[in-house]
């Protein structure tokens, strides 16, 4: 009984058919986003050989996100949420579509295809919010957790599986088959969007333009727990994400060999898949706020203890920590979000969340660029993890709703 706990909750799959059509068409869809950046970058890198324009690929997907986000979010508040998502996703497929056609019948110039990767983007503005509100209105408030989980293996899968996925299709069938592929998986994703009930935005939607927005954020500045969550987030992506310093501490500490640099990622998402297949042993927790600081506090700790590891193996095993951590972090954090947030404010509120959740880990990695050039990657690693560990304490000190707030009360009860 005690591993059965401890294992991933698929309860949620099992009990809510609307769900599990949502989940399966998300997974595929993710999977198949995952293949097309894949092909994306192979097609303006051949097409360029500029860092310069493959780096403009990661712009042209954050851009709409952060311009259009909020927006996005309080639309999502005042009309019918199912047809947002279906809207949205239907404006993905055609843009994929289009990637793929110029894919098979003569490629664009690359502001082209980075056009259309930014129009798709923009539909992504939408729909991600918009299916952050589906959760609360497909399972009851005990299952919040574990739907939650299950949607992170989801993400962690497709993230491990898809480039490598990608990468053989894009050798095999070239960049328009691997498009035409993902275009495909959003018939999935259709399906399940097609089985959702209607999703009003309740009794009082949100008001047009830049009042519904500064609504939603006055409410996100007076709201102790749920500002404290997202700060927590920041914390753990501003002040020490990792990525971009793996090349140097690669060569500075492990020879710079190839294979250990591709190992590094693959050990983060390890970590987060085993940590998402023994799920029950987080979500059950009754308080979640707390379990988020201490896996937010985790990751500080498991990147400083990486930059100090002399040997690949154990860096690895601290990096697949890091990854398991994070996964901890992220599924409490948004579980903290469902449970606190009123209906009518939770496209605002998710569209909030997705920001911090793009621009924070592009910015810690411009921080740990920045810190590395100036001194070390091992001392942009450590610093950055110290400073996490800081930060997740000073916001638990000050938050003391999120230590305290149990998952047991009532939905959106107010924590100091």
């Amino acid at each position: 009984m005690g591993v059965r706990h401890a294992l991933l909750d698929l309860t949620p799959l099992r009990r809510s058919a609307p769900f599990r059509r949502l989940w399966l068409g998300q997974t595929l869809s993710r999977l198949g986003g995952q293949m097309t950046l894949v092909a994306v970058m192979f097609q303006v890198w051949q097409t360029t050989h500029s860092t310069v324009w493959t780096g403009a690929v990661g712009l042209a997907q954050a851009v709409p996100l952060l311009a259009l986000g909020l927006f996005a979010g309080s639309l999502v508040d005042r009309v019918d949420r199912r047809t947002v998502y279906l809207i949205t996703t239907i404006g993905q497929a055609v843009c994929v579509a289009l990637l793929a056609l110029q894919g098979f019948f003569g490629h664009l110039p690359t502001a082209g295809v980075l056009s259309l990767v930014a129009v798709q983007s923009c539909f992504a503005a939408g729909g991600g919010p918009a299916a952050r509100t589906f959760l609360p209105r497909l399972l009851p408030e005990q299952q919040l957790a574990a739907g939650l989980a299950l949607n992170r293996i989801s993400f962690q899968g497709a993230l491990l599986t898809g480039p490598a996925l990608g990468g053989l299709i894009v050798g095999g069938l070239g960049v328009g088959g691997c498009y035409l592929i993902d275009a495909l998986t959003f018939a999935a994703a259709l399906y399940g969007a097609c089985g959702l009930p209607r999703m009003a935005p309740g009794d009082e939607p949100a008001r047009p333009g830049l009042r519904g927005v500064a609504d939603g954020l006055a409410f996100l500045v007076r709201t102790p727990v749920i500002r404290g969550a997202l700060l927590t987030d920041l914390a753990t992506t501003v002040l020490s994400m990792p990525i971009s310093l793996f090349p140097q501490v690669n060569a500075e500490r492990f020879g710079n060999d190839p294979r250990t640099l591709g190992l590094f990622l693959t050990a983060v998402a390890v970590g987060g898949v085993l940590a998402s297949l023994f799920a029950g042993s987080f979500t059950r927790l009754a308080r979640p706020g707390l379990v988020m600081l201490g896996g937010a506090a985790t990751w500080g700790a498991a990147l400083a203890l990486f930059g100090l590891a002399a040997d690949p193996w154990t860096g690895l095993a601290f990096l697949a920590v890091a990854g398991a951590a994070d996964t901890v972090s992220v599924v409490s954090r948004s579980t903290l979000v469902q449970l606190h947030t009123p209906d009518a404010l939770l496209g605002r509120v998710s569209a909030a969340e997705q920001i911090v959740g793009q621009a924070g880990p592009d910015l810690g990695n411009l921080r740990g660029g920045l810190v590395a050039d100036a001194t070390s990657g091992t001392a942009a690693l450590v610093s950055g993890g110290l400073l996490c560990i800081g930060a997740v304490a000073l916001v638990g000190a000050t938050t003391p709703g999120l230590r305290w707030f149990s998952a047991l009360s009532p939905r959106g009860a107010e924590s100091g």
